[in-house]
């Protein structure tokens, strides 16, 4: 795989010199990286991590290969960029993580696997809102329960007043009409 990835570097170098410049070839390096971790390529992704590529680096939306992963189901890749060091604590422009997305999405294995990291089981997003508000909110029962089993504080509450319990109880508080 590594011999894959020079190669790819050599024909982009020849590009370059063909008129693409040094971004425009970062730019498609950094493509190949997050659509290998959509679509759950581990080889390609070996070819990264043994390439010494940066794991957190982010799309134009703040989203990490982590979080694309776990978003499309992709549990082997998960479990590689985890194994690699990739940050399962990031968060994308609107401070979701890996594990917000993994549940919204419902992918039970790879929730499971992101709460065994060193996260903040409280941690909240650019909306004040935790993974447990997640569960709540999806129903992923299982999963508040292991959250609060790690120590999430299932009575927090969002700016509107959203708790965990709350939202798996169906209470759901949205802004008032104006």
């Amino acid at each position: 795989m590594r011999s894959y990835l020079l190669l790819l570097l050599a024909c982009l170098s020849f590009t370059a010199q063909a008129g693409q410049s040094p971004e425009a070839i970062k730019a498609q390096l950094q493509d190949y990286y997050f659509d290998a971790a959509r679509r759950g390529d581990v080889p390609m992704l070996d070819t990264f991590i043994e390439s010494g590529y940066s794991l957190d680096t982010r799309d134009s939306k703040g989203y990490t290969a982590l979080i694309l992963a776990a978003y499309h189901g992709q549990a082997p890749a998960v479990e590689r960029l985890l194994a690699a060091g990739a940050d399962a604590c990031a968060q994308d422009q609107r401070g979701n993580t890996a594990l917000m997305g993994a549940i919204f999405k419902g992918e039970l294995q790879i929730a499971r696997r992101l709460m065994a990291t060193d996260c903040s089981p409280d941690q909240r997003n650019s909306a004040g809102q935790t993974a447990a508000m997640y569960a709540g909110l999806f129903k992923r029962l299982e999963l508040l329960d292991a959250l609060k089993a790690k120590g999430a504080d299932l009575n927090a509450e969002d700016p509107l007043g959203n708790s965990a319990a709350r939202l798996a109880n169906g209470e759901i508080r949205t802004v008032a009409p104006r």
